[in-house]
């Protein structure tokens, strides 16, 4: 294992950005920057031992200031929705930016931790660990709030992403990572080939807007259901009300036994380049959106980025959880901290 860093670029607000690249043995790559935690590239054998880069992103840290998809950030401290931009907590309601038709999506599209320069805490040969403040009222949220993230590389070729929250008054915390996988390769166009397993037997049907409608409805016998692997473009465009509001993919599934534990989740398979992704996480929801807005761009290396280029698989709390009784809960504060782990395996 080793760890190599390197100068990224300057932040507006003056701070310097570096990256620190993870290798192992086998060849595998992870580069990290410390500006939104992100994850900017993957190397990752293939079936040959080709290595191929198999992550959306950018080669510059001016675009990762614009990065409309959110391309390899870390998003917090509320990933996903919330709906009328406001929630209550005790007996106080919080307003929040509304950024996405009257709702709340990624807690804040300039201002989130996505595109703020984050501490580095610690580097090892094996991991490096970033910490970012949230003082009280940032962003509308209450609690003053440190977050660490610690990202890792195995030798058996796994990338384990580890999040520790606290806050000093009940806040949400809800965290993910917005990386988009192509195991063709980054620039290899659409990823609608690609064989999906998601260990969910529910998930949660959403309005216009895309939030939940609060059911917990089962898959079986719809174009959700991918309890058994199935192509990502097999049924996205099937004449179905769910798949229709999200222009695709893009829901929340309910893991099947999902008790705080650490779990395999999904798997992911690559027939071109025979590249396997297994995912693993703790949390009991996975958003997989299968990049149906991603709009044309150029991205690393002169790569043209478009609709479906990319798929993402964000370990999380239920989206609005927090105007969700029967949802698991994603209020923490100084009774409960929050702790997340999600490792991203390729065998």
């Amino acid at each position: 294992m080793s760890i190599s860093k390197e100068f990224f670029g300057t932040a507006k607000d003056g701070k310097e950005v570096y990256a620190f690249t993870l290798e192992n043995a086998n060849g595998m790559k992870a580069k990290i920057i410390n500006f939104g935690a992100i994850l900017v590239d993957l190397y990752v054998p293939d079936k040959d031992g080709h290595l191929e880069d198999v992550v959306l992103g950018y080669d510059n840290l001016d675009d990762y200031y614009k990065n409309n998809s959110f391309l390899g950030a870390t998003i917090g401290p509320s990933a996903n929705r919330i709906g009328k931009a406001s929630f209550q907590i005790g007996q106080e309601t919080y307003r929040i930016a509304v950024n996405d038709g009257e709702n709340n999506l990624h807690s804040d599209k300039e201002n989130g931790y996505h595109k703020r320069v984050w501490d580095i805490v610690e580097v090892k040969e094996e991991s490096v660990t970033f910490s970012i403040d949230g003082p009280d009222g940032d962003m509308g949220f209450p609690g003053n709030k440190k977050i660490a993230m610690t990202y890792s590389l195995s030798g058996d070729n796994a990338l384990k992403l580890a999040y520790h929250g606290t806050s000093d008054a009940d806040t949400i915390i809800n965290i993910t990572n917005h990386t988009y996988f192509n195991l063709s390769g980054h620039h290899a166009g659409k990823i609608e080939d690609h064989i999906l397993t998601i260990h969910a037997s529910h998930y949660t049907p959403v309005v216009p807007g895309a939030i939940p409608t609060g059911e917990i409805a089962p898959v079986a016998g719809t174009p959700m259901d991918f309890t058994s692997p199935k192509a990502i473009g097999q049924e996205i465009e099937a004449d179905f009300e769910q798949l229709k509001l999200t222009f695709g993919y893009d829901h929340n599934f309910v893991i099947d036994h999902a008790d705080g534990t650490l779990r395999e989740i999904a798997i992911v398979e690559d027939p071109k380049s025979g590249r396997k992704l297994k995912a693993f996480s703790n949390l009991p929801g996975v958003q997989f959106y299968a990049g149906n807005c991603i709009e044309d761009e150029i991205g690393k290396a002169g790569a043209m980025y478009s609709k479906r280029t990319g798929m993402c698989l964000e370990t999380q709390y239920f989206p609005d959880s927090i105007h969700q009784p029967d949802f698991p809960s994603a209020v923490f504060g100084p009774q409960r901290d929050y702790d997340a782990v999600t490792v991203y395996q390729f065998v």
